[in-house]
């Protein structure tokens, strides 16, 4: 049995670390585990591989790889694999949702506090060695509390339901909508259907994007529902670029319709250096940074890992994505 791993990227923290496949050989000794540091030898090596670990595959790999069972993406989005080759395939494709939501769900709430707390305005200030309370006070929104606001997460999964637990320990209200609500509130005060999204958009003080790229959430976050937010709510995105009308956001921010914004993730990485959403006010922006953690491939080896007993058992494996779905 073949494990095939090519997960190259330009920033280093992405690509698997040596030791990886090394803890695999000994743990696994029955799985042949080959380790690509580029996508050089993909195409030969892939051919009968029955398992891969990558962030993508393209179409004719599929087709050339006729001992292909299981693909397992160290990311929690995987619509860039969600072509017909592979969705009308038997292969399994595994995500990495729970490696990275209780992660990102902390950066979430920085986020939150960093807008609340108006923290990027004393550190621009600090850099002009400027004393500025009364410049603070007086911008609107007002700095503000976080217990008692009422936090709207567009999405349930493995970030929704850390961001709604660590928001409820903070004294916040949380309101949700997700796909099928009949599924249970995830501890949230309220749950609302597709339909009723609009209703999230009007009652929250901050809305967390973290819902996954699909036909139906694309621009979720438009001019149309921006306008529908409160004048002081604020807009965070952990989940993909493309969830988020950034021209919508940019005008709304300018006008001052909402108090501010966060944005970790573009549907273009790394973001020009000339794009206008740097100079944007009262926009934060962080360099797709939500899931990064020292820990992160000792997470990614604890899930693969069971996740590889299981399928040499026969198991049902963990993290399945439904691919007819997107997620």
């Amino acid at each position: 049995m073949k494990l095939l791993i090519f997960v190259h990227h330009p920033f280093d923290q992405w690509n698997a670390p040596d030791w990886f496949p090394e803890r695999l050989r000994q743990e696994f000794p029955q799985v042949a585990v080959v380790h690509l540091p580029d996508y050089k030898r993909v195409d030969e090596e892939i051919v009968d591989a029955e398992i891969v670990i990558a962030w993508s595959i393209r179409p004719e790999q599929i087709a050339a790889a006729t001992k292909l069972r299981w693909i397992h993406s160290p990311a929690a989005a995987v619509h860039q694999l969600i072509f017909p080759e592979l969705v009308n395939s038997e292969i399994v494709l595994t995500n990495a949702r729970e490696v990275h939501g209780p992660v990102v769900a902390e950066h979430v709430i920085g986020l939150i506090f960093a807008l609340a707390k108006k923290i990027p305005g004393s550190v621009l200030l600090q850099q002009k060695h400027v004393w500025g309370q009364q410049i603070l006070w007086d911008e609107l929104p007002r700095v503000r509390e976080v217990a008692g606001a009422t936090l709207g997460m567009v999405g349930l999964g493995s970030i929704g339901r850390a961001v709604a637990k660590s928001a409820k320990a903070l004294g916040m209200r949380v309101i949700a909508v997700r796909e099928h609500p009949e599924k249970g509130s995830e501890g949230a005060d309220a749950v609302f259907g597709p339909a009723q999204i609009d209703e999230v958009f009007r009652q929250a003080d901050y809305i967390v994007l973290a819902a996954p790229v699909t036909d139906s959430t694309r621009a979720i976050a438009n001019a149309e529902r921006l306008a529908l937010m409160k004048p002081d709510a604020c807009l965070i995105n952990v989940g993909r670029g493309p969830l988020v009308d950034e021209t919508a956001l940019a005008t709304a921010l300018r006008e001052k319709k909402i108090g501010g914004a966060a944005l970790d993730v573009f549907p273009k990485e790394p973001l020009a250096a000339d794009s206008p959403l740097w100079d944007v006010p009262n926009l934060l922006i962080t360099p797709h940074t939500a899931a990064l953690t020292d820990k992160l491939w000792e997470r990614h080896y604890a899930l693969f890992a069971e996740n590889l007993r299981c399928y040499l058992n026969g198991q049902s494996l963990l993290a399945v994505v439904d691919k007819q779905k997107g997620y």
